[in-house]
């Protein structure tokens, strides 16, 4: 999961009329919505969201359905022509769900970059033209700005969705959405399975039961964030696997995705277990290796015991493809 990009959204009174006519008259036009994501978000409330029964299932069957933000939106008993843009788009690989479109750019360099080719990019920030081209049924967004929310929701139902939820409120919420709750449930019970395997054979050979761990990464403009959860985070802190450092649980308390700090500051967040993200961006990746090359690293505990760990933060992510692979490359990076 990557640090929220704050875009601020500005459209004029000519693109709202624009979208008007493309709505009303199938024409088109040119424009484009910012994402962002959220750092922190309220947890769904699924009580009223029910999946219809299986004779709603038709093309015109509609469902009322509520998102995390309150929206009330009716959408499709069984879309078929999805559009999902956000930074866990491989859940829907995991409930075998074939979207029509998505920003491609979030994938470049994912483990499941390899499995999305035949999705259309809708661009980023998004082109209302290429959604419009697009003729979805249901849009699924990430970015809670409503200004945006209210553009994409002339096209065609719309939900915000809370991709930073953890992966076992996520996905069955998801597949409430997609008429596919149970399938997704089974899938969570079974990655669930998976990572309890994968952790009691990473406590035979050696790690402790009390070892903490800490995830950081470098974003251009020399900002350092500790992750605390999101992407990596969230298999790390496993209740069978590391535990987070106290400045990290009082961040997880107040229910924070990620948080800048000073690498001044950085032993304070440091865990006897240290992983790097790399980051994309030459700057990025620049301001990571002075950091390593600093005294204030060089004496932390996990970099004098050799217990640092790196991974592109492209292969990070609290995706469904992601976090199963995740549960192969841990035991690996963590023997070497």
């Amino acid at each position: 999961m990557k640090p929220a990009k704050k875009l601020p959204v500005t459209i004029s009174i000519l693109t709202l009329m624009s979208l008007t006519l493309m709505a009303c008259n199938g024409t088109g036009a040119t424009d484009s919505v910012s994402q962002q994501t959220a750092a922190t978000a309220t947890q769904p409330s699924t009580g009223s969201n029910e999946s219809p029964p299986s004779d709603a299932g038709s093309e015109a069957a509609k469902r009322s359905y509520t998102d995390y933000k309150g929206h009330t939106v009716e959408i499709p008993a069984s879309p078929n022509r999805i559009i999902f843009s956000g930074e866990t788009f491989s859940d829907l690989l995991a409930l075998d769900v074939k979207a029509v479109g998505t920003d491609m750019n979030r994938m470049k360099g994912s483990v499941f970059e390899d499995q999305i080719q035949h999705v259309e990019d809708i661009g980023f920030p998004t082109s209302l033209e290429k959604v419009l081209a697009l003729n979805p049924d249901l849009i699924i967004v990430a970015n809670p700005d409503e200004t945006a929310y209210e553009q994409l929701s002339k096209i065609a139902p719309t939900l915000m969705f809370d991709t930073f939820a953890p992966l076992e409120k996520r996905m069955p919420e998801l597949g409430d959405i997609l008429g596919k709750k149970a399938q997704a449930e089974q899938w969570v019970a079974d990655y669930e399975a998976k990572a309890d395997v994968m952790w009691q054979q990473l406590h035979s050979t050696g790690i402790q039961a009390d070892e903490t761990a800490s995830v950081f990464t470098y974003y251009p403009g020399d900002r350092l964030f500790v992750m605390v959860s999101t992407g990596l985070s969230q298999v790390l802190y496993h209740p069978n696997g590391f535990k987070p450092t106290p400045n990290i649980q009082q961040l997880l308390d107040e229910q924070s995705g990620f948080k800048e700090i000073s690498m001044e500051t950085l032993p304070e967040f440091a865990g006897d277990r240290i992983f790097i993200l790399n980051p994309v961006q030459p700057e990025a990746q620049k301001s990571t290796q002075d950091m390593m090359n600093s005294t204030i690293w060089a004496n932390l505990p996990a970099v004098k015991n050799g217990h640092v760990y790196t991974i592109d933060i492209a292969k990070s992510g609290s995706d469904a493809a992601t976090r199963e692979w995740l549960l192969q490359e841990l035991p690996s990076m963590l023997s070497k």
